[in-house]
């Protein structure tokens, strides 16, 4: 029990100055507390409503943390400080998924031709459409199963311009998921597309790919996770928040449902932090109307 609590519950039997020595608190401190009570009782108040609101936002996207929920609540008219709402989480046990260490599925091809590393650990692009980086990561499912999803993530806006999911990692994974990027931009001319050195991204088949939709091969060194870390952070992202604590997906069709959704919500809904906790989507059309604004004035 709070000392004051305690001093104001039985004050008038014992006093207040005999109990504030007893229990070893100032009088003035405690004088202090019961004059700021009303304030205290309407800041618990506002924060019950805001619990509400943190475990309603919560309940929809349980991969939140504190800065999406912030960045949710101010979208929806409260304006809250992120500490606030740290605060008001803590109380509630209420916490976004942590990272887990991921498994690497970089297979390397000594003899395979390498190509320069032109993004130096760069993650960033002044436009949409300049700079690509891509990954493969494996999905398992069932008992001893596994899927496996190719990347392509546009530097800019962070968005997921082009995936592919198959049973195998051929090296028709990584170009199915090049060509979807191709689709969704119209055309990836002159852009750079960033990896790791798997067999897959260093083979002949993948180089006559980008060189037919006019794409510029860049590499990491070998062994050098940093140097595709946006890549494999996207990829544990999306393993945590799908997952979910699960070992495996139950099975082919969950495991492909479940990433088309997450996903898809990716791309048009779930915050993040880089772009201003806002969608890569959203992020690209307000960069395009600043942009239109612009050249219009």
């Amino acid at each position: 029990m709070n000392r004051f609590q305690f001093v104001a519950d039985h004050q008038q039997r014992y006093g207040v100055k005999r109990l504030c020595q007893i229990l070893g608190v100032a009088r003035s401190s405690y004088y202090y507390w019961t004059s700021t009570a009303e304030a205290r009782a309407a800041r618990q108040a506002a924060d019950t409503v805001l619990a509400g609101q943190i475990r309603k936002i919560h309940a929809a996207d349980n991969t939140y943390g504190a800065p999406r929920i912030t960045a949710e609540l101010r979208d929806n008219g409260t304006a809250v400080n992120h500490k606030r709402v740290e605060r008001v989480m803590r109380g509630m046990g209420v916490q976004g998924l942590r990272l887990r260490r991921r498994t690497r599925t970089t297979i390397p091809d000594p003899a395979a031709v390498k190509a320069p590393d032109l993004i130096g650990r760069d993650f960033t692009a002044f436009a949409v459409n300049q700079r690509y980086v891509g990954d493969i990561t494996y999905l398992p499912v069932g008992e001893r199963g596994f899927l496996y999803l190719a990347t392509v993530i546009d530097l800019h806006s962070r968005r997921l311009a082009g995936w592919a999911i198959a049973d195998h990692m051929r090296t028709d994974l990584i170009i199915d998921a090049l060509t979807a990027a191709r689709r969704t931009r119209g055309s990836l001319a002159g852009a750079v597309f960033h990896s790791d050195h798997g067999a897959q991204y260093t083979s002949k088949a993948f180089a006559a790919a980008c060189a037919a939709a006019g794409v510029r091969q860049s590499m990491s060194k070998v062994g050098s996770s940093a140097d595709n870390a946006l890549a494999e952070s996207f990829n544990a992202t999306f393993k945590r928040e799908t997952l979910q604590g699960r070992r495996a997906f139950t099975d082919e069709r969950d495991a492909r449902l479940t990433s088309f959704r997450w996903l898809h919500r990716y791309n048009t809904v779930r915050r993040h932090s880089r772009l201003g906790q806002q969608s890569p989507i959203t992020y690209e059309r307000i960069q395009e109307r600043s942009a239109t604004i612009t050249q219009a004035a």
